[in-house]
């Protein structure tokens, strides 16, 4: 049977939280089900991640139910091979699917292309401890688009890309990844992760990122009605 490597996904999970400067997700089960991160979001105290959702099917159920009984707003987080699996167990347990597409994606960054933001724009970076932050200016000084990187070991963990409004189509999320990458590079970081919402897909598919898994993400009756 298919499935995606959960050291991947442990990986990427570690990253994650470097990049959002969270506390070390912690272990959810007694197999190595799952990682509990403390994200502290309105709608979205507690986020749960599935580590074997296609090798251990079981383990997903209890994953699950784990987030039905919360008492805090949260959720599950599942990179698979098999959607419509995660769908039916995670409905199963009543929790709610949220209904967009994202992808577990990953690339060698040591061949990542290079794009340089064309003028008026300008880059700045700042490096904060393990993680690097790109932002780009417009002419007037006002934030155009910006991203982070967290590197960990040889990782580097690509999150929050993100282009105002009123500035997209020229290129700025390709310039905002190019020095992402670059400085990861740097550091040490071979290997790129991130996971992608509908909106980067088509972006990061054209930098040479790979689709490794779909990624479900349902939240608990809590967090529902709280959101």
């Amino acid at each position: 049977m298919a499935k995606i490597d959960s050291g991947l996904v442990r990986r990427w999970v570690n990253g994650w939280t470097v990049a959002r400067c969270l506390p070390e997700a912690g272990p959810v089960g007694s197999a190595g089900d799952g990682l509990r991160s403390e994200c502290d979001q309105p709608g979205r105290a507690v986020e749960v991640f599935a580590l074997g959702a296609d090798e251990r099917p079981g383990s997903l159920g209890l994953l699950a139910g784990f987030v039905a009984a919360a008492r805090q707003a949260t959720w599950l987080t599942v990179p698979t091979l098999r959607p419509g699996a995660v769908e039916a167990v995670v409905g199963a347990a009543g929790l709610e699917l949220l209904h967009r597409s994202e992808w577990f994606m990953t690339t060698d960054l040591a061949g990542h292309p290079q794009h340089v933001p064309a003028a008026p724009y300008e880059r700045e970076v700042r490096v904060e401890g393990a993680v690097t932050v790109v932002s780009l200016r417009g002419p007037t000084g006002e934030l155009a688009a910006r991203g982070t990187v967290a590197v960990v070991g040889a990782d580097a963990v690509v999150d929050r890309i993100e282009t105002d409004a009123a500035h997209r189509r020229r290129g700025l999320g390709r310039a905002v990844m190019s020095a992402l990458a670059e400085a990861a590079v740097a550091r040490g970081a071979r290997t790129g992760l991130l996971i992608a919402s509908e909106e980067g897909q088509r972006l990061y598919s054209s930098l040479g990122w790979h689709r490794e898994a779909d990624v479900l993400i349902a939240r608990g009756p809590v967090a529902a009605s709280s959101g």
